[in-house]
C-alpha cells in the first residue's frame, strides 16, 4: 500500500493532486504545529488586472504552539463570501467559472465544524471528486498513533508509515533532504519522491501564472484534461 502524508492545504496547486492520485491511502497530517501565513490558510489565483493575488481564510486562534487540528476559522460565512468575491473576475472569460463556483459553494456547505482542517479536507474531497481521482484519507489526529519523544522532521513519515503498514511512502521532491533512505529501507518501506512538471494551460486574456491554486486550473480546463495532466506531468523517483 502506497501512502502519502501532507498537511491540509487550502485549495492547493495541481501537483498536490498528482501526489494524491499516486497514493492508495492518504494521511492528513494535522498534528504538527500550525504555521501562520502558510499554504494551510491561503493560496494564489490570478489578479483581475495582472499577476496574481492571495485568497485566504482568516483564523481565530493562530497562537504559537497550537496544533493544526485545533485551528478554528474565524468566520466560515465571511470566508466563503470573500473567496467568491475574489473569484468573480473569472466570470468574464473562464469557461468553467460556474462549475468551480458551484464546487466552492458545495465545499463550504458540507463543512461540519469550524476547524480549518475540516474545511481544507472537504476542499480536497470536492476537487478529487470533480476530477475523478480516488481520495482515501484519514486524519492523523484520529489514528491514535504512538510516537517516540524527540521526533525530527523526517521521522514522522517513517513512523506513520510503519504503524500504518505501508509498503511505500511518497513525498514531494522538494523535501528530499529531510529523509534518510537507509532508515526507510531498514523498515521495508519504499521511499519515493514526487516531481510535477509545469502544466501550462490557456487563460484567455489573462497572462498565465505558474503554481496557482487548483481553482485557477479548474476555471480554464475541463476535468478530463486536468486529470490527464495529473498523470502525464507527474513522475515518481524511488530512492
Amino acid at each position: 500500500m502506497t501512502l502519502g502524508i501532507m498537511q491540509p492545504y487550502f485549495f492547493p496547486y495541481l501537483g498536490h493532486f498528482a501526489l494524491i492520485a499516486a497514493c492508495e491511502r492518504w494521511v492528513v497530517f494535522d498534528i504538527s504545529q500550525y504555521t501562520r501565513k502558510s499554504w494551510m490558510n491561503r493560496n494564489r489565483i490570478l489578479h483581475p488586472k495582472q499577476g496574481w493575488q492571495y485568497i485566504s481564510v482568516p483564523v481565530a486562534n493562530a497562537t504559537l504552539g497550537i496544533d493544526t487540528s485545533e485551528v478554528v476559522v474565524q468566520d466560515l460565512v465571511a470566508s466563503r463570501a470573500a473567496l467568491l468575491g475574489k473569484l468573480s473576475h473569472y466570470s468574464r472569460a473562464a469557461p468553467y467559472y460556474k462549475d468551480v463556483i458551484a464546487l466552492v459553494q458545495e465545499c463550504f456547505a458540507a463543512v461540519s465544524d469550524n476547524r480549518l482542517v475540516t474545511l481544507n479536507t472537504q476542499a480536497l474531497k470536492a476537487v478529487t471528486t470533480y476530477l475523478g481521482i480516488p481520495f482515501n484519507y484519514e486524519l492523523c489526529s484520529e489514528l491514535e498513533l504512538k510516537f517516540p519523544p524527540q521526533m525530527r522532521p523526517g521521522d514522522w513519515a517513517l513512523e506513520i508509515s510503519r504503524q500504518y503498514g505501508a509498503s511505500a511512502y511518497i513525498n514531494p521532491a522538494s523535501g528530499r533532504e529531510l529523509f534518510d533512505p537507509a532508515a526507510f529501507s531498514l523498515s521495508s518501506v519504499r521511499l519515493g519522491f514526487s516531481e510535477f512538471t509545469p502544466f501550462v494551460y490557456p487563460t484567455g486574456n489573462f497572462c498565465y501564472e505558474h503554481g496557482m491554486s487548483i481553482l485557477d486550473v479548474m476555471m480554464w480546463c475541463p476535468p478530463e484534461v486536468i486529470k490527464r495532466a495529473v498523470s502525464t506531468h507527474h513522475k515518481i523517483n524511488y530512492a
